[in-house]
């Protein structure tokens, strides 16, 4: 069960970055960095991470590198050594088909994660219905944070069936939608909004090209004569593992602009273009997201999180021209950059405790 105090601010919405995998030069695990990197997302004022996931890189599954317990492992002894006074939700990402799934579901709960975060990229011929039964046998271990990957990386386009079947799965607590369409969106959205558990998921955007537009934006729907209403009320997202102080206080701003009913509307969805601009940047679509890791890990490096931006896949580099992207869009939008924060963080190792 989750508990009381994650689960509201789950429902609540909050920040939850994708945490990356810190390296040395010769591709070993930079411990200091990587709990570094867990410091600066608590001092932040994120409300949690996601680690074990594509921005942690898939490799670290691999037999060779038997790195995904250790990164579980030191997320959490980082974030208990912190003993911070508010909730901090650990997600675990949960990878593979059901046998590999439930090991790492395991691994998960041994380490006190509150959800999973169930990756249905490994599903690439099987039916809707053998999915859902995958679902169902993970939420009996842990906690479910649904996940809807774009088509355009390696996920599935599933039908609006699929999504109220999902939605149906007790331990079912939130989903994470990340389709990069509109229509797909509104599949997941519609198909919560229709179910008796609508009340019992929240929604988070992964929808980089969209962020502030997705936190904005009422989907409002009939069911049964009521007009029942959803939102998208956090974000758990890559491109927040980067400028994460930032990140914060824009999803303060985006919930003051709710509470003042959208009286600086025109104003958010200005923003909305700006941090669409700034993901290109660092995610890479001109090149079909290749770049993606690498750009999280550049903005990192500037800025002394990291040392390098290797990654485990020696494939995986920034595409031509991405280096001066990520510099025109930090020039462009230096209110949406949290370089001051960080050098603060990176002098003063007190602000990272707490």
């Amino acid at each position: 069960m989750l508990k009381e105090n994650i689960k509201q601010l789950l429902f609540d919405g909050t920040v939850i970055p994708a945490h990356p995998l810190a390296l040395t030069r010769d591709l070993q695990l930079d411990e200091e960095k990587q709990r570094g990197l867990t410091r600066y997302y608590m001092a932040s004022g994120a409300g949690g991470v996601a680690i074990g996931v594509h921005t942690t890189q898939f490799e670290i599954r691999d037999p060779e590198v038997n790195l995904f317990e250790t990164v579980l492992a030191i997320t959490a002894d980082e974030i208990g050594r912190a003993a911070l006074e508010r909730p901090f939700i650990k997600v675990a990402g949960i990878c593979g088909l059901t046998d590999q799934a439930l090991r790492e579901a395991e691994i998960a709960v041994k380490y006190g994660y509150d959800l999973g975060l169930v990756s249905m990229a490994a599903f690439k011929t099987q039916s809707e219905q053998e999915i859902i039964a995958h679902v169902r046998k993970v939420a009996e271990v842990i906690p479910v944070f649904g996940f809807y990957l774009q088509a355009a990386i390696g996920g599935r386009v599933y039908s609006y069936d699929f999504w109220q079947q999902f939605a149906a799965i007790p331990h079912v607590y939130a989903i994470k939608v990340a389709a990069f369409n509109r229509y797909q969106t509104l599949d997941v959205v519609r198909a919560v909004a229709h179910s008796p558990r609508r009340d019992e998921i929240a929604l988070y955007t992964g929808n980089d090209d969209n962020i502030v537009a997705d936190l904005l934006t009422p989907y409002r729907f009939e069911v049964d004569g009521i007009t029942v209403e959803k939102r998208f009320v956090g974000g758990l997202l890559g491109h927040w593992a980067v400028w994460t102080e930032k990140a914060v206080e824009l999803l303060a701003n985006v919930k003051q602009t709710l509470a003042t009913d959208y009286a600086d509307a025109a104003s958010m969805l200005s923003t909305n273009i700006a941090v669409t601009d700034m993901n290109a940047a660092i995610f890479d679509p001109a090149h079909a997201f290749h770049g993606c890791i690498t750009g999280v890990h550049e903005v990192l490096r500037r800025q002394g999180l990291l040392e390098g931006i290797w990654t485990l896949n020696p494939q995986e580099t920034l595409s031509p021209g991405q280096y001066e992207e990520i510099t025109r869009v930090i020039d462009s939008y230096p209110h949406l950059v949290d370089d001051a924060f960080v050098a603060r963080f990176l002098e003063n190792s007190d602000i990272g405790s707490g």
